[in-house]
């Protein structure tokens, strides 16, 4: 089952599912976040919960999505108590790629860029996997924003005016409400478009907590329950409604050094992830990037990404922020 939030025409939330291709309202669901909140409190699967309630009007989610209509398919009532997170060098050819990004920087940081990643990648390979009950070694780990940052399917993901690039990072992620007492619930999972600036990271690996602090967006749908062990998708840019570059991607267990359930453990394991009624969006990582090509992308050129159980693709147009403060100079904190 796919699940989804968009606005109907007088602009209220409406919570819409799929089992193929016709879709529904859900009656009496104020959002996804109530369904996931009313699921913990009486121990209900989402999916039972969603047949219990029933379903109301038929939906055109693709018109729907045309006129922008199309919301993040969950969201917290308090942005602050959303959380954007990551890993990386988590598929089996991320290595590559992350070589391929950091060509330039070879002959001066060999040893402090590129060894460092492969060392980090091969750990996984070794030890990311570990039996049920056991604990792997632990990811690359990342850190993306708040609520705040989550931009939705179809809306702009914009680049702040001091970055040096924005590009696609073609991802799954992990959806999460934490429990009264803490403990992470998954609903299920969705296409994310990890934006970030590769140019800033392949300055120096350091960097790499700096580039990954952009907008990013998930859904448009989330599958509810476990994902397929292989997934294969398209990442794309669109240019003038053109295909400007496009190639496959691979995602899903079966393409990964890691098991889901290592990165989950690695992220929820510290307790400032464990608050009562927060949201988590966890991307798993990606081998495949427009930026290892060396492809630039320009404003107003679309991205778009698609995986068949995945539902819609996932589409939004980069935009470029003008420049903050206006008067062009250091960013000014005022003293009390």
């Amino acid at each position: 089952m796919l699940i989804s939030q968009i606005k109907d025409a007088g602009g209220a939330l409406r919570v819409v599912v799929r089992n193929g291709t016709e879709a529904y309202t859900v009656r009496d669901a104020a959002s996804v976040y109530e369904i996931a909140q009313s699921c913990i409190a009486s121990g209900t699967k989402m999916i039972d919960r969603i047949n219990a309630l029933g379903f109301g009007e038929a939906v055109d989610l693709e018109r729907a999505y045309e006129e922008g209509r199309v919301l993040l398919p969950i969201t917290h009532p308090d942005l602050t108590h959303m959380h954007l997170t990551g890993t990386g060098l988590t598929h089996l050819g991320s290595a590559s790629t992350r070589s391929a990004m950091h060509e330039k920087d070879k002959a001066a940081a060999e040893e402090e860029v590129l060894t460092d990643s492969m060392k980090m990648f091969r750990m996984g390979l070794e030890a990311g996997r570990p039996k049920p009950g056991e604990v792997g070694v632990q990811p690359e780990w990342f850190y993306k924003g708040n609520g705040h940052a989550a931009v939705a399917p179809g809306a702009p993901l914009v680049s702040p005016a001091f970055a040096e690039d924005g590009g696609e990072e073609p991802e799954i992620a992990g959806i999460y409400v934490n429990g009264p007492d803490g403990t992470p619930y998954r609903l299920g999972f969705a296409l994310a478009n990890e934006f970030s600036d590769h140019v800033t990271e392949r300055q120096n690996y350091l960097f790499l907590a700096h580039s990954k602090l952009r907008p990013c967006s998930f859904g448009p749908e989330m599958l509810l329950g476990d994902p397929p062990a292989d997934i294969a998708g398209t990442s794309r840019i669109l240019r003038d409604g053109k295909a400007y570059w496009e190639k496959p991607f691979l995602s899903g267990e079966k393409n990964m050094s890691h098991t889901i359930a290592n990165l989950e453990h690695h992220h929820f394991k510290y307790g400032i992830f464990r608050s009562p009624g927060d949201v988590h969006v966890h991307m798993f990582g990606t081998a495949t990037l427009s930026f290892a090509d060396k492809i630039s992308v320009a404003p107003g050129d679309v991205f778009e990404m698609e995986a068949g159980p995945f539902g819609l693709p996932l589409r939004n147009p980069l935009a470029v922020a003008a420049p903050e403060p206006a008067s062009g100079g250091a960013y000014a904190v005022a003293t009390l």
